[in-house]
């Protein structure tokens, strides 16, 4: 066995992930997945806190699912339309009636429509950031970007990360999962750029586990999970033997927080690979085909699928990105500046109202709708006029809109939300809150406390000031 010196272990679990993944390639520390530990550095004392940062609030939700439509969806032709408004503000789509009475959405949401009685559609939120990169740290936190320009590690946390440091979720499962599938040939990879999406300056131990993989594929699988899953118990077991011959190493070292913790990480990893029922949560072959294709076998269903199995087996938190789809530099995510109504009524509003619809229908139908949390929104909506007061133009890149913070949807349901309800209201174009403006502050403060956490909690940050991190009210018009 290879012997490391102190300082040879210290700098392993003291380096940043990408650096300790490559330390243990070439240290002779191959121990099948140990580079796992960073998805699970919740120890014992982030779990002593929880007690006391939740001051006794009990959670309404065990989990949360948000779907992230990065890039901005265009509220008038979604979930807020203008039938009556002139043609370049209304746009190409009809309005369909939904299960609430007086309640029209698009012609292209048909099966939320029928599920209207189980949602609270929010359509007066508002902010002033038309930045997307920026914007999406709004909602995700609940503050606002800290200053423009700095790196994400000085953002304030997500409420996924404050939710692992809290210690909330059961079993070797990572507690906060961030869906980013790649596909092939797809647009740029700006969300990866978006703040609010990690941990912010509660440091790395509590950055999500992120799945870049296109789960809609036959050989989708979850990097080490599936690789390790089948390792003998009795070579499984002499690694933990290695690793305890390597913790005599660090007595020495016990004094650094980071050390003290490493045993507890490397127990949990160990866990979850040993853990028939966590990896399966991960193996998506085990769902019935006829439920798969409910979700739509694309690349954003398949992730909301996998969510509600993550949410299933423990997990509290997991954010589902949009996936990098669309048209380079013409129409990519839910950025329509150009091809608007082409992608929304092909490639947008049928696979997000197919697994939005899904998602419901399964969770009802499990018994989990109650206890899971719901979250579809964007960062921002779309300009009210459409791009050059043209609609449905020969000419593609013409029937577009721009980013257009002032106005826009989101929806909740689920996990302590009153369905059957529209909260705010828009202008006749849906440019500006004509009542009960929102703000994303708002919505983040309305899932703090659907799950049980005072939105107002102070967390210290590294320097031990306490902060607040969040600054919104909940909105309990829909509570």
């Amino acid at each position: 066995m290879s012997v490391l010196s102190p300082t040879a272990c210290r700098d392993f679990f003291t380096a940043a992930p990408m650096r300790r993944r490559e330390v243990l390639r070439a240290g002779a520390l191959s121990l099948a997945g140990l580079d796992l530990p960073q998805w699970f550095q919740l120890n014992a004392a982030a779990r002593a806190n929880a007690a006391s940062s939740i001051s006794g609030a009990r959670p309404r939700a065990k989990a949360c699912i948000v779907l992230f439509m990065w890039g901005g969806p265009a509220q008038q032709d979604t979930w807020d339309v203008k039938p009556n408004a002139p043609l370049e503000y209304r746009g190409e789509f009809q309005p369909i009636s939904t299960r609430l009475p007086g309640v029209q959405i698009c012609e292209h949401l048909p099966q939320l429509a029928q599920r209207a009685d189980k949602l609270a559609i929010i359509r007066s939120m508002t902010h002033g950031d038309v930045d997307h990169t920026m914007a999406t740290h709004l909602p995700l936190t609940g503050r606002a970007v800290p200053r423009r320009g700095a790196p994400l590690a000085e953002d304030w946390p997500s409420i996924g990360a404050v939710m692992a440091r809290l210690g909330r979720g059961r079993g070797p499962l990572p507690p906060f999962v961030s869906m980013m599938p790649v596909v092939p040939n797809g647009a740029p990879r700006f969300v990866e750029e978006s703040h609010g999406q990690g941990a912010g300056w509660l440091g790395p131990t509590f950055y999500p586990m992120r799945i870049d993989a296109d789960a809609s594929k036959p050989d989708y699988k979850v990097g080490d999970f599936a690789l390790h899953a089948d390792v003998p118990e009795l070579r499984s077991n002499s690694r933990r033997e290695l690793l305890a011959g390597i913790d005599q190493q660090l007595r020495g070292l016990e004094q650094h927080a980071n050390i003290a913790a490493t045993r507890s990480h490397y127990d949990r990893a160990f866990s979850l690979l040993s853990s028939r029922g966590a990896v399966e949560a991960f193996d998506l072959s085990r769902e019935p085909p006829a439920v798969r294709e409910r979700y739509g076998m694309n690349a954003h269903g398949q992730s909301v699928l996998q969510a509600r199995r993550l949410v299933e087996a423990g997990v509290p938190f997991v954010t589902v990105f949009w996936p990098n789809d669309g048209i380079t530099n013409v129409s990519v995510y839910w950025d329509t500046h150009n091809r608007n109504f082409i992608d929304l009524k092909t490639r947008l509003c049928p696979v997000t109202d197919q697994a939005f619809s899904a998602l419901l229908d399964d969770l009802q139908e499990r018994g989990m709708l109650d206890e899971t949390l719901i979250v579809w929104t964007g960062e921002m909506g779309r300009t009210p006029r459409v791009a050059q007061s043209v609609v449905g133009g020969a000419g593609a890149g013409r029937d577009g809109r721009d980013h257009w913070p002032s106005c826009f949807t989101s929806v909740l349901a689920g996990g302590g939300v009153r369905g059957g309800i529209v909260h705010g209201s828009s202008d006749r174009f849906a440019a500006y809150p004509a009542n009960n403006p929102t703000s994303p502050e708002d919505l983040a403060a309305t899932i703090y406390h659907c799950l049980g956490v005072d939105p107002h909690l102070q967390l210290p940050d590294n320097l031990g000031r306490p902060l607040t991190i969040c600054e919104g009210t909940p909105i309990h018009a829909i509570l």
